[in-house]
Formats: structure tokens, C-alpha cells, sequence
């Protein structure tokens, strides 16, 4: 599917006399989608200069054709930590505004060969707006999330400020009526010591995308085209839904966290579609307990598995001090614990036959590009949206339920792998596979969506 969304097979087109800057939040999860949209943004002839903040500093020797600026994000120690993320996001929207500021303000003073046509920055970057609007620059928005998490969090500051907050327990089952087919316990809060930054990140992420020159996002017209029409209804702004970004090009990595490359040799000596690989992305979190439910999970399952045990995923452990007494001798060689995987390369091994995972954007649509179905952990955040429309409205896999529980994990794993309702999702998904596929090609909604964005940035 690679090289299918470009019109630079081969040679890259000359460059344009056009640069574009980037500026991704410092996450894994955004880091990726931004450097792919450079990347696809360089194929088409512009050059690319990329602002980052020291923290979570991208690797400048896999992208030799990007320009990289550093800027102070004003961390202390105790302050670079993603532990409470909306506290650090809020800290760095203030941190980085006169950086940002000064770095731009130097770009454009250098840049009579090749003018700027725009900032490309994410959405979360709400104080960039006001900088792109002092220099007279048009700002481009990121989402590097979808159209589904991005609506729920707006019905979300809607129900905080008219005060509906927070919802009694009771009805944390029933149907968040504004936000058809969700359930009010999937609303995308996030713990936070303060809620008030977490309401101010929201805030000023709504309102400065309201403003800005247009919203790309890592998503496609075939999967939330009703969602698109929503937007679209309170956003009268440009919108380019281009993705999924990481298939326009061969996967090259931007990881952060070095891939352990052994598990795609123990995955050669697998069974076809037999492994259930699992994933909890960069950022979640559990403690001992729930650990141990997973891991038994596992074991009880029979099944193989290739599991991500990152350090930090076990609250208080380093790595796996914290795996239950007798779990390696009941798995018997059956499964493969790595710190970090190539993810994009083990969900296309022929081997893989699920995936349980956090549901991250990122992680939920390179699973559709595969066609692998899945077992939905949500933690926070858009993951419960995720959660939800993966397995109440694409039908493509199996919602636990917050029931962090061995026995519902393990039957969750044989249904999925083993039962009639996980081929009935497997064949789903790779109908929802081939949609992506087509969505890229010549006359697709993101080939049309992304001459558009071209066009769109080439008239500035």
C-alpha cells in the first residue's frame, strides 16, 4: 500500500521555493504522525523545517531532509515527566510561547531564498495561533487524533461549562445521548491533579483550531465520513482528512524507545494469524494487580502471544519484577515479552492474529491498515472513543468493559482468536482495510483530500 497516496513515485518532485514549519507536541503518539506529514509534505516539493522542544528531542539523523530548530521548553526536572499529562501540556503551551516566538522570528528573517508559506502545528499547540497571527502567518492545524474524539471532547467542555460534571456513577452506563453511540463512561476525561488545566488545554485547543487556516487530520473520509459533516457544521474551516499518514511511504521509524527487533524472528516460527499481540502504547499505566490479571489472562488463554512490557507500564516496577509468581512456567515458552516492538512491521507479519491494545489513534488505525481485530483496553482519554467505535460501530473488535479481569481477558483472546465472532471481525476489517487501501489510490477521498491540502498550502 506504501508510495499509493504521492505523486512522487520514483524521483522527489524539485522543490517548490516553498518552506513549510512543523511543530509536533513532544509524545510518541504525535511526534510520528507529524514527521509523516513532513515527509509526505517534502514529497511534494516543500522544504521542511521542524521546531521541537528539548524534551522527547526526535532523532535529526533519520530525517537528513528536514531542517531541525531546538527550542527550551523551561522543564525542570520534576517537570519533565508525562505522569500527569494535561499538568505538562498546560506547563508547556506556557513555556514555549516567546521560544516558539523568537525561533519563528529568526526563520523568517533567513528565509528570502525560500519564504515560509505556513506553520503546521498540533492542535494542542493552542498558543501558536496568536504567534502565527503576530507574524501574519497562516497557521495549519494537526489532529493527529480522529474526528469521533475530537467531537466527544467538544460535547465534553460543553457539558463542564454548563455544569453537568461530574456524572453519577449510576449512569455511567447509559447512552450519552449527544454522542450517539457512546456511553457516558466513554467520555475522554483525563486525571489530572488540576482539572482546571485540563479544561484550559480543551479550551484553547477548540478555539484556536476554530480560527485557524485550515485541520488536517491522520484520518480518512471512508471511516468517519457522518463525524466530517459534524465538524464541518461547527468548524467553517478548510479540512483535510489525508490519512492514514504512516502508509504513504515504506514505515521508517520515529520511535523514541528503541525497538527490540528479536520478536519479528520469534513471530517467523509462529503460526499463521496465532499470535495475539499486546500493547498498552507509551503513555498508560497499571498497577500490580491489573498487571497480574493481564498476565494470567495471557497464560490462561493457551495462545501464543508477543506482549509489550515497557518500563514505567507497572506503576512502582522497573520492568518485570512485577510478572506473577509462577507465570513463565505456565506459559511455557508460549509467549515473547519485548520492552518496546516495531509495531507497524509486527501487525503486518502474517503471524499476528489480534491485537489487544489501549486504543490510541495511532495504534487503532495502523491495526485497520493491517487487518488485524482487536481487544480494546481503553485508558483514557480519545482511547474510549477509539474503544467504543471499534467495537460498536466498525464491529472489528472486542470491548472488555473495564472488566480488567483474567477470566473476561482470557475468554476475550479465544474468542477473538479462536471463535466464529473473530473471524466475523476479522473479515470486517479487512473489508475496512481495503477501504484504506482504495482511499489512497488515484481518485480516493485522501489522494483528492491531500491535492487539496497541497493546493491549499501552495496558494498562501
Amino acid at each position: 500500500m506504501e508510495n499509493v497516496g504521492g505523486k512522487c513515485n520514483g524521483a522527489m518532485q524539485q522543490r517548490a521555493g516553498r518552506r513549510v514549519v512543523l511543530f509536533p507536541v513532544p509524545l510518541q503518539g504525535h511526534i510520528s504522525p507529524m514527521l509523516q506529514l513532513a515527509n509526505i509534505l517534502y514529497s511534494r516539493g516543500f522544504s521542511i523545517t521542524i521546531i521541537h522542544t528539548c524534551f522527547n528531542s526526535p532523532n535529526h539523523s533519520k530525517h537528513t531532509n528536514f531542517t531541525f530548530h531546538s527550542i527550551p521548553d523551561g522543564l525542570l526536572e520534576s517537570e519533565a515527566s508525562t505522569a500527569d499529562i494535561t499538568a505538562f501540556l498546560s506547563l508547556l503551551n506556557a513555556n514555549c510561547v516567546t521560544p516558539f516566538r523568537d525561533c519563528l522570528a529568526k526563520l523568517l528573517s533567513d528565509s528570502s531564498d525560500e519564504p515560509v508559506a505556513c506553520v503546521i502545528t498540533d492542535a494542542i499547540w493552542h498558543f501558536t495561533q496568536a504567534v502565527a497571527d503576530s507574524f501574519k502567518l497562516p497557521r495549519i492545524v494537526l489532529r493527529t487524533s480522529n474526528v469521533s474524539s475530537f467531537l466527544a471532547f467538544g460535547s465534553l467542555l460543553l457539558m463542564q461549562e454548563k455544569g453537568y460534571l461530574p456524572i453519577q456513577e449510576s449512569r455511567l452506563e447509559a447512552p450519552w445521548t449527544d454522542r450517539p453511540p457512546l456511553k457516558f463512561k466513554d467520555i475522554p476525561a483525563i486525571n489530572t491533579r488540576n482539572p482546571e488545566d485540563f479544561y484550559r488545554v480543551l479550551s484553547g485547543m477548540f478555539k484556536e483550531t476554530k480560527v485557524s487556516s485550515g485541520l488536517i487530520w491522520n484520518s480518512l473520509e471512508d471511516l468517519e465520513q457522518s463525524e466530517l459533516i459534524s465538524f464541518g457544521q461547527d468548524f467553517p474551516i478548510p479540512v483535510f482528512p489525508i490519512g492514514p499518514l504512516h502508509k504513504y511511504f515504506p514505515a521508517s521509524s520515529s520511535s523514541l524507545v528503541t525497538q527490540d527487533q528479536s520478536c519479528l524472528s520469534w513471530l517467523n516460527t509462529q503460526g499463521p494469524r496465532s499470535v495475539l499481540y499486546v500493547s498498552f502504547g507509551s503513555l498508560a499505566a497499571f498497577d500490580g494487580s491489573q498487571f497480574a490479571e493481564i498476565a494470567w489472562g495471557l497464560a490462561n488463554s493457551k495462545q501464543p502471544f508477543l506482549w509489550v512490557v515497557r518500563p514505567g507500564l507497572v506503576r512502582g516496577s522497573e520492568w518485570l519484577e512485577a510478572l506473577p509468581s509462577g507465570f513463565l512456567e505456565a506459559i511455557n515458552g508460549r509467549g515473547h515479552i519485548v520492552k518496546w516492538a516495531p509495531q507497524l512491521e509486527v501487525l503486518a507479519h502474517p503471524a499476528t492474529g489480534g491485537f489487544c491494545s489501549h486504543n490510541g489513534w495511532n495504534s487503532t488505525l495502523e491495526s485497520i491498515c493491517e487487518g488485524v481485530p482487536m481487544i480494546c483496553l481503553p485508558n483514557f482519554g480519545d482511547q474510549l472513543v477509539n474503544a467504543r467505535y471499534v467495537s460498536h460501530v466498525w464491529k472489528i473488535g472486542i470491548h472488555l468493559e473495564n472488566r480488567l479481569e483474567r477470566g473476561e481477558i482470557e475468554k476475550a483472546i479465544r474468542r477473538l482468536l479462536l471463535g466464529t465472532e473473530g473471524k466475523e471481525m476479522r473479515d470486517r476489517i479487512v473489508n475496512l482495510k481495503e477501504k484504506v487501501y482504495l482511499s489512497l489510490r488515484h481518485g480516493g477521498s485522501s489522494y483528492q483530500a491531500l491535492d487539496s491540502l497541497i493546493s491549499h498550502i501552495s496558494s498562501f
